[in-house]
C-alpha cells in the first residue's frame, strides 16, 4: 500500500516529463547546449537561458517506434496502476479487522501487471538508445545519454511489482481458510466407490423346527403358524406315520384272556393231585 502510489507517482512523472534521452554537442552551437528528448515534448536547455520546450523534430523522433509503444504502454500502465489501487483500497479494508483476502490478492496481481506494462516499454527504450537508426539523432561528434525520465521509469516500475507481489501474497490466507470450510462441509453427495458392489438377497432357508407339537396324536403346528394355518396349502397330503404305542399288532385284551386261560388249567391240574377237589367233597 506504501510501494504502489510510490510507483504511480515516479511512472507519472515519467511519462510526462521530456527527459527520456539527453543530445548534446551540436555542431556550430554552445557547447552548453543540451536538448531532452521524451515521449511528448523535446526541450532545449542552456546554462545561461531558460529551457524552452515544444522544440520542432527535424529527425522524426516521435516517428520511431519504441517512442510510440512507450507512449501506449505507459499511459495503460499508469490506468492500470489506479486500478489496483482501488481494489487495494477496498479489500485491506484498514477500517475493519478483517480484510478481504481474495480482492487484496487480485489487487497485488493488477499492480504487478502493471509494473510489467512500464517495465517493457522502459527496457526496450534504454535499449535501443544509441541506435540512430531506431531512435533518430544527429550525426556525430554528437553524443546520447540517459535522462532522468528513463531511470524514474525504472524505480517506478520496480515498485509496483514489489508492492503487487506483496500483495499477491494474501491469496495464501485466502486458500488456506476456503480449504478449512470445504473440510467442515459435510459432502453434498455420497462417494462413489472405484469398485462397483452388487448387492443380492439370497431367501433365507426355511429350518425346521427344533421342537414338534403333537396333539391328539397327530402334529400339530408351532404357535407362531396357527394364523397361517387356515391358508390352504398346494400338493397332495402324505400318509402320517402311527404312533410308536400304537405300532403293535397284537390285541392287548387278546393276549390278556389267553393268559387268564392257562393259568386256570394250571390250578386245576394241581387240586387233582394233591388233594380232593370240592366235587369229591
Amino acid at each position: 500500500m506504501v510501494l504502489a502510489p510510490c510507483g504511480l507517482l515516479l511512472n507519472l512523472t515519467a511519462t510526462l516529463a521530456p527527459g527520456w534521452r539527453l543530445v548534446k554537442g551540436f555542431l556550430n552551437q554552445p557547447v552548453d547546449v543540451e536538448l531532452y528528448q521524451g515521449l511528448w515534448d523535446m526541450c532545449r536547455e542552456q546554462s545561461s537561458r531558460e529551457r524552452q520546450c515544444g522544440q520542432q523534430d527535424v529527425w522524426g523522433y516521435f516517428e520511431a517506434e519504441p517512442v510510440r509503444v512507450a507512449r501506449g504502454l505507459m499511459v495503460t500502465s499508469l490506468a492500470v496502476t489506479a486500478l489496483g489501487l482501488l481494489l487495494a483500497s477496498l479489500g485491506v479494508r484498514c477500517w475493519q479487522e478483517e480484510p478481504r483476502f481474495a480482492l487484496a490478492g487480485l489487487s497485488g496481481a493488477v499492480l504487478f501487471a502493471a509494473g510489467l506494462l512500464s517495465l517493457i516499454p522502459v527496457s526496450w527504450y534504454n535499449h535501443f538508445l544509441a541506435d540512430r537508426t531506431v531512435l533518430p539523432a544527429d550525426a556525430s561528434p554528437v553524443t546520447v545519454h540517459v535522462s532522468y525520465s528513463l531511470v524514474l521509469g525504472y524505480l517506478g516500475s520496480c515498485l509496483l511489482l514489489l508492492g503487487g507481489f506483496s500483495l499477491a501474497l494474501s491469496f495464501a490466507p485466502w486458500c488456506e481458510e476456503r480449504c478449512r470450510r470445504r473440510r467442515k462441509e459435510p459432502p453434498r453427495s455420497p462417494r462413489r466407490s472405484s469398485v462397483s458392489t452388487v448387492h443380492v438377497d439370497w431367501p433365507e432357508p426355511a429350518l425346521p423346527p427344533a421342537i414338534e407339537y403333537y396333539s391328539d396324536g397327530r402334529r400339530r403346528p408351532r404357535p407362531h403358524d396357527v394364523g397361517n394355518a387356515g391358508k390352504p396349502k398346494a400338493g397332495f397330503p402324505l400318509p402320517r406315520p402311527q404312533p410308536r404305542a400304537y405300532s403293535n399288532q397284537m390285541d392287548v385284551l387278546r393276549g390278556e384272556e389267553a393268559r387268564s386261560a392257562r393259568d386256570s388249567a394250571g390250578s386245576a391240574g394241581s387240586c387233582h393231585a394233591s388233594l380232593p377237589c370240592d366235587s369229591d367233597l
